[in-house]
């Protein structure tokens, strides 16, 4: 009897602790909101443009620091995204060692012409493997080869196959955990992402243009509307990669951020919303 009236009071104290706590967070709220400890005052507020106001929106203040505690969250979509239905194509293992880190990083230039040569999937694999592929782990989490925002890992890889070896024309999504291609769509989709780019045509041009989209909700189950922040953060992180592996590689390449958000949402087959497209990064041969 008397080890169960020691758990209950256990229990009762850390709920008072707790209580004492969310009483103590919402005073501090009430107190930053008194004194307006905020990043922009209430007139500044009614100045501001779409873009602005987005970044106003998702700065921190300790408010809103607290007061995210309190705050409703969607939940935690699934860490991967599979095509279960579709045709898997197995990536070889990348095992390429290049030129010195230093070198790549002098020697990267955004390059928007390519050769007629195809890729190869030896260097597709290596490409996508230093966007996104798996190091390691930690405490059962899987670490991919860019940072991410509490290793939540919100962007997915898209592949517009134009020029291959050995893989016909279409549209890929990147297994991460399997290293691997499910198809999405197939055809020659050159014409469709250079339109949706708003007529760049090295992004028809290229041998494969990779495609980065956010699901969002898996950063903002955990650090509210700013993890639309990390999300496009994430995407840049990726994109550099990409870059130095392409250089790594004898590979020119080329981000792009100007493109018809629609068009691309579309023409991979996501809705824009609860996961929409970041980001395009066209690689070619010289």
């Amino acid at each position: 009897m008397y080890h169960y009236h020691k758990i209950f009071k256990n229990d009762m104290q850390m709920y008072l602790n707790i209580q004492t706590l969310s009483l103590a967070m919402a005073g501090f709220v009430l107190f930053t909101d008194f004194f307006g400890l905020s990043a922009y005052s209430k007139d500044a507020e009614k100045e501001l443009s779409p873009g602005e106001r987005f970044h106003h929106e998702t700065s921190l203040t300790w408010r809103g620091v607290i007061g995210d505690v309190f705050r409703s969250k969607p939940k935690k979509p699934p860490q991967y995204k599979n095509y279960p239905d579709s045709k898997i194509i197995k990536l070889p293992k990348p095992a390429y060692r290049g030129i010195p880190l230093e070198e790549a990083i002098g020697k990267r230039r955004s390059v928007r012409n390519y050769s007629s040569k195809p890729l190869t999937m030896f260097q597709l694999s290596q490409l996508l493997f230093s966007a996104q592929g798996i190091t390691g782990k930690l405490y059962d989490q899987s670490l991919r080869t860019a940072p991410s925002a509490g290793a939540l890992y919100p962007i997915e890889v898209y592949v517009i196959a134009n020029t291959i070896e050995g893989l016909p024309q279409g549209i890929y999504h990147y297994d991460v955990l399997n290293h691997s291609l499910e198809l999405v769509k197939s055809g020659d989709f050159s014409k469709e992402i250079t339109a949706g780019g708003l007529e760049q045509e090295m992004l028809g041009d290229a041998d494969v243009t990779f495609v980065l989209s956010a699901i969002f909700d898996r950063v903002r189950h955990k650090y509210g509307e700013r993890g639309f922040r990390y999300a496009y953060i994430e995407a840049g992180h990726i994109s550099q990669n990409i870059y130095l592996q392409a250089v790594s590689l004898g590979l020119g390449s080329v981000s792009v951020g100007a493109f018809l958000d629609e068009k691309i949402n579309d023409l991979i087959g996501v809705d824009g919303q609860t996961e929409a497209v970041l980001y395009l990064h066209a690689v070619g041969t010289l």
